[in-house]
This record gives structure tokens, C-alpha cells and sequence, in this order.
């Protein structure tokens, strides 16, 4: 989606800064989970956002829009500088990120992004918990195991062996049960634990 919406601003003859930060390609990549990667600026702790997009205006560079990923790992006032783009320079700023992190706490910058946005919208690309159901909330997992303790970020992908630290989404329900796919695969292949009586 991030991707497509460069592409078509780009078809255009429009040109963009895209801003990324802790993608799982690696520093200064934007990917999809088709595999595509674009080259981005990574964001750093304490970087200026606005002040990096005015020197390379300044220093002759061009740039008609914005897009930050991964926006949920942005620092408050980095999203305030985002604001300020788009109120003191003119520019459509696109942030796509999460809301809440495994523990179904906002991240700061989801909260400030929420706070500040002209415009909140839920992508239409609707993720699946394992049994079926709309699935709403991330979990972090170990070992196929869900975990609710630990640093609020953490890098991590859906694509991991389950030995290592991966997210899975799940519904509501099963990320209160704590329930992931694997975890819901090893109760369904242990025995009864009522006895059957047979007649």
C-alpha cells in the first residue's frame, strides 16, 4: 500500500521523501510483504524530521510529498515535526503504522500521530487471526509461544522460524487466551482430558 502509493504520486511526476524506521529489511529499506524494497531515510532517536526535509530542499533536492512507515516507532515530537510539514511547507505527509504494540498498549507515536492526523483511516487489507475471525491485535511470540512482557519494540517478522522472537495478528478473543496458531495446533493434537465413556 505505502509502496503503491509512491509509485502512483511518482507516475505523476510527483517525487517523495519516504521515512522508515526499524523496517525488517534492514536500516534505510522500506519492504512489503510481497518483497519489494524501496530505499528510505531512517529515522534516528532525536532526529529533526522537518529540519531534514528543509536542508534537502535547500540543497536543491525536490520533494512534493512525504511517506513515513512504520510510523508507530516515531518519537511524539517527530510526528509534531510532521505536522509542521505539512502545515509550514505545503506537502501531503502519509504515515502508515500500527497503533498498539503485543501488549495492546498504544506506542507513543501511534497516540500522537492519532492526536494530530487531519485524517485516521483503517486500511481496507483485512489480517486474519488464525481461526478465522478479523484479527485486531498483535502478539509477539517465542518460540510459537505468546509473550505479554518485555521492551515495547522489538524487530521482529511474521516470516520467522518459531524459535524466534515473530508476531503473529490475532482476534480479541485469542489474544486474551493468549492463544497463538501454534499453541492452538498442540491443544487440538493433546489428548481428552475428560474421559469418553462409551456405551
Amino acid at each position: 500500500m505505502r509502496q503503491d502509493m509512491g509509485h502512483n504520486r511518482s507516475a505523476r511526476g510527483l517525487q517523495g521523501v519516504v521515512f522508515t524506521r526499524d523496517d525488517r529489511a534492514g536500516e534505510g529499506k522500506l519492504s512489503s510483504r510481497l518483497g519489494l524494497v524501496t530505499e528510505a531515510v531512517e529515522v534516528t532517536d532525536g532526529m529533526d524530521l522537518y529540519a531534514h526535509l528543509v536542508a534537502e530542499l535547500s540543497g536543491g533536492g525536490r520533494a512534493d510529498y512525504v511517506i513515513v512507515d512504520e510510523a508507530q516507532f516515531l518519537a511524539p515530537e517527530q510526528v509534531d515535526q510532521l505536522a509542521r510539514i505539512v502545515d509550514d511547507l505545503g506537502m501531503d505527509v502519509l504515515a502508515f503504522g500500527i497503533t498498539t504494540d503485543f501488549r495492546t498498549k498504544l506506542f507513543p507515536g501511534s497516540q500522537r500521530l492519532i492526536e494530530l492526523a487531519d485524517r485516521v483511516e483503517t486500511l481496507q487489507v483485512e489480517a486474519m487471526c488464525w481461526c478465522g475471525a478479523r484479527a485486531t491485535h498483535n502478539a509477539r511470540t517465542v518460540d510459537g509461544e505468546m509473550v505479554v512482557e518485555g521492551a515495547q519494540v522489538v524487530v521482529g517478522d511474521v516470516n520467522r522460524p518459531a524459535e524466534e522472537i515473530g508476531y503473529e495478528v490475532l482476534c480479541r478473543r485469542h489474544h486474551r487466551c493468549r492463544m497463538t496458531s501454534a499453541t492452538a495446533h498442540a491443544g487440538a493434537l493433546s489428548p481428552d482430558v475428560l474421559p469418553v465413556n462409551h456405551a
